[in-house]
């Protein structure tokens, strides 16, 4: 696998036209069991097809209990300088409802091995609004990410996706389904804990302390194009959307013969209206009507009459040819992008 991603890399060259290289992603999976000896020969790769800028931001996902004291120490050699790890949650019995293999301690301790080793630029997930989850955990889970002195943290709603094991014991009502209003309760006790521990709310899923945003993930949210290299993995480059087959064996096999087993989308011009919508309506940065004209005159004119109905609810609010979601609007965003497409 590690060698038809490097072939890929190779393949993949001119993708981006030249682009320089500012932040690179090792996620999806599980990365952190790739060695460090895997991690260096690939971003050596992409650095001899590309220009990576001096001081790149370069992330590995990883799960706590693949962090032992060795592999980071070896992780520390590397051009690695930021890892996401994956907590979910600080109790036992829900890691074991959502079939993670590390324990809780494990979680705190990863972190804090990394923090020892050097390693400051850390992001860690939870997840909130599933049926074990009570308002009471979900503020202790909060607290102890505090405590560790993370300084980005991203969390999400748990979704029930169509053919996983939960759908189908939710189907079979061995689960209970998944409360929206549980999900909303805990979304807003969140937003208020972090807005008190002065962690910007930057993206919906995303808070960090001042300046230190993801700037990998912040340019998805800004359309910056990207490369995706392996299986199921997305590419865009402002004209196209690619992504490539999710089947290993497949990726494998057609990498073997020296092709890309992948498709691709012409984006029309709605496509890019809507997309630039969707994304940066999630962001504190806002949705910027001169931005829309520049992909199509005539419609900032139409968003804004679209975006009414939410200023007035005070779900959206507009400040110099912006609009942004509210904290009540941030429940909503989905929707309100929805209702302002074309």
């Amino acid at each position: 696998m590690v060698q038809s991603l490097a072939k890929e890399i190779a393949l993949q060259k001119n993708y981006l036209n030249g682009e320089t290289i500012e932040t690179i992603y090792f996620g999806g999976g599980t990365p952190s069991l790739l060695t460090a000896g895997e991690v260096n020969m690939l971003i050596d790769t992409v650095g001899k097809h590309h220009f990576i800028a001096d001081g790149a931001e370069i992330t590995l996902e990883a799960n706590p209990d693949d962090l032992g004291a060795a592999q980071i120490t070896a992780l520390r050699q590397t051009s690695v300088n930021r890892f996401s790890i994956g907590i979910q949650s600080f109790f036992d019995e829900d890691l074991l409802w959502m079939n993670r293999a590390h324990k809780a301690n494990e979680a705190e301790t990863s972190v804090k091995r990394a923090q020892d080793a050097g390693f400051e630029n850390i992001t860690a997930d939870l997840i909130y609004g599933y049926p074990l989850l009570t308002d009471a955990k979900w503020k202790q889970n909060i607290e102890r990410m505090f405590a560790l002195e993370i300084p980005h943290i991203s969390a999400y709603a748990l979704t029930v996706e169509p053919r996983t094991a939960l759908a189908s014991f939710i189907k079979k009502k061995q689960q209970p389904p998944v409360n929206d209003q549980q999900s909303a309760e805990q979304f807003l006790l969140l937003m208020n804990a972090m807005q008190q521990q002065r962690f910007e709310h930057y993206e919906i899923s995303n808070y960090c302390m001042p300046g230190h945003y993801s700037r990998h993930n912040s340019n998805y949210w800004k359309g910056v194009k990207y490369l995706g290299i392996g299986p199921s993995a997305h590419s865009f480059n402002g004209e196209t959307r690619q992504w490539n087959a999710a089947n290993n064996a497949l990726y494998l096999r057609e990498l073997e013969k020296g092709s890309i087993p992948s498709e691709t989308e012409f984006l029309t011009e709605e496509n890019r209206l809507n997309e630039y919508i969707m994304t940066s309506l999630r962001t504190m940065w806002g949705l910027d009507l001169q931005h829309l004209e520049g992909i199509a005159a005539g419609t900032a004119a139409v968003v804004q009459k679209g975006a009414t109905e939410f200023l007035e609810k005070e779900w959206l609010t507009g400040k110099d040819g912006k609009l942004y979601l509210t904290q009540t609007g941030k429940l909503y965003a989905d929707h309100i992008a929805a209702e302002l497409f074309f």
